[in-house]
């Protein structure tokens, strides 16, 4: 019998991952016929309905709140997250496609985040702001600022430096940098503080001063999240500027969130006090826990996308044989295999919890959100490639693909719906865009998708000179961590 169609099947713990398949199946027309769909899923059905619809001619920046059949809304906030996250997305699809006008959209956000985002007295960026980039109370967020949007506004320009090579972008992109890390870094200890005041000043639970933003109850703790996008940020931002500053705190997120935010079963804890010790409710009954879900569970989403940050930072710091941090990222998505992949449907649930005394987790929320669907094909298909005699990732690269198709991509409107519609079909005619929705997590894992399978289906791919530089990078990086597996024998 052929080698490709041998299959040994070893049983792994929860620790070391799920089922794992030894050998090869030969999946390539399964492979063809997705790819064949992402194309047009990347190109037609989402960044043509996000661009140009999202440029704000009138006040600057990007709009946000678009219908589930992309009308603009009335009311249009904007947040510092998702502004930078649509500079970015414009910014790489530019490189993907060498389309122009995809540089224009990237760099029509320059001014609006350099003249409203901005703080011009204090310096750092507003979490939030109205339509025309002025104070506004929505969601209570007013004039703080939060090192996550600053992480993201960073995250856009650092994208938009690399593809216009401006000065006066990488200088506010380092200006932005060292914001940060004068207000927002622990000067005591390790990491960063998430909630600032205008002036640049940690807000502490017990202090005087009391948010009233819709994030209050995460006030005064550090947290997973905005670490693991700093991270994200500062790779991006290491990718065009070579500081030995930038890389030594680059490289103490990453050490952050591998060793120590992340657990040893292969999952991250969500916020933790000032000395890192997590928050947990473990011990308190079912009630309490509910309660204070958004502060303490297993979010599945966030720990195989994590697993790719991660993977991602390591290659840009240029580490070589960087074993630990790809063990520790491929138990992430093992774990969230074991334990968060539905097999009614498919797909990725979004929530689970270790009650007391339980060796496994217990899921309590079984809806699917889209980002973290998107997520998934990412960090499968890459996984599937550094690992290609463990058949477990490209069969649930498939799956998940499928239940994607199915259940999450607008065949009628285009884009993605926020949730599957197999747990929540009232997000048929939910928005397309809003403060927490763009086209990030799905345009990035698309892209990257695309440049995973055109080395295996180079017919298909696009024929342009920069998609092919693109693709040509980022399966180096893969060769980067293949080896890795192979000389570890992981």
């Amino acid at each position: 019998m052929e080698e490709n169609l041998l299959i040994i099947v070893k049983i792994k713990s929860v620790r070391e991952g799920p089922k794992t398949f030894r050998g090869r199946i030969d999946m390539s027309e399964e492979n063809r016929t997705i790819f064949k769909k992402m194309i047009p899923a990347l190109d037609q059905d989402l960044l043509k309905k996000w661009y140009p619809l999202l440029i704000d001619k009138t006040n600057g920046g990007y709009h946000t709140n678009i219908s589930y059949d992309w009308k603009l809304e009335p009311e249009q906030p904007k947040m510092a997250v998702t502004q930078g996250r649509h500079m970015w997305a414009a910014a790489k699809a530019a490189k993907y496609f060498d389309d122009s006008l995809y540089v224009d959209y990237a760099k029509h956000g320059f001014e609006f985040f350099k003249e409203k985002m901005w703080d011009q007295k204090y310096g750092g960026f507003y979490q939030m702001r109205d339509h025309h980039g002025e104070t506004t109370d929505y969601l209570g967020f007013h004039d703080e600022k939060r090192t996550y949007g600053n992480a993201f506004l960073i995250f856009g320009l650092a994208a938009l430096y690399e593809l216009t090579g401006d000065q006066k972008v990488l200088d506010f992109a380092r200006e932005a940098f060292h914001w940060v890390e004068r207000h927002a870094k622990d000067p005591k200890g390790f990491g960063y503080f998430q909630f600032l005041t205008r002036e640049g000043e940690p807000i502490s639970k017990n202090g005087r001063y009391k948010t009233k933003a819709d994030d209050a109850v995460e006030a005064g703790f550090k947290d997973q999240n905005s670490s693991i996008h700093l991270l994200e940020a500062y790779t991006e931002l290491y990718g065009v500027w070579h500081d030995e500053t930038l890389r030594e705190r680059l490289n103490g997120l990453l050490i952050l969130v591998r060793d120590i935010i992340t657990t040893p079963e292969g999952y991250m804890n969500l916020f933790f006090d000032n000395n890192w010790k997590p928050v947990s409710f473990r011990n308190a009954s079912k009630e309490v826990m509910e309660k204070n879900y958004r502060l303490d569970h297993v979010s599945f989403g966030h720990n195989y996308e994590t697993a790719f940050l991660m993977l991602e930072a390591s290659h840009a710091l240029g580490l070589r044989d960087d074993v630990k941090t790809l063990t520790i990222a491929k138990r992430m998505l093992d774990h969230a295999i074991e334990n968060g992949w539905e097999k009614d449907n498919g797909g990725f649930v979004d929530a689970a919890y270790y009650f007391a005394g339980d060796k496994k987790c217990t899921i309590i929320r079984d809806t699917k959100n889209w980002w973290a669907q998107a997520e998934a094909i990412n960090i499968l298909l890459m996984m599937s490639k550094i690992f290609p005699r463990e058949q477990v990732y490209e069969t649930y690269f498939v799956k998940e693909w499928n239940y994607i198709d199915r259940f999450i991509l607008d065949h009628e409107h285009g884009d993605w719906f926020e949730g599957g519609l197999d747990k929540e079909p009232h997000y048929k005619t939910g928005r397309k865009g809003h403060i927490w929705k763009g086209c990030y997590h799905t345009g990035r894992s698309l892209m990257n998708c695309t440049k995973m399978l055109s080395r295996d289906f180079p017919d298909l791919g696009p024929t342009n000179k920069g998609f092919a530089k693109e693709a040509s990078n980022f399966n180096a990086m893969i060769d980067h961590w293949k080896r890795i597996a192979a000389n570890a024998k992981l």
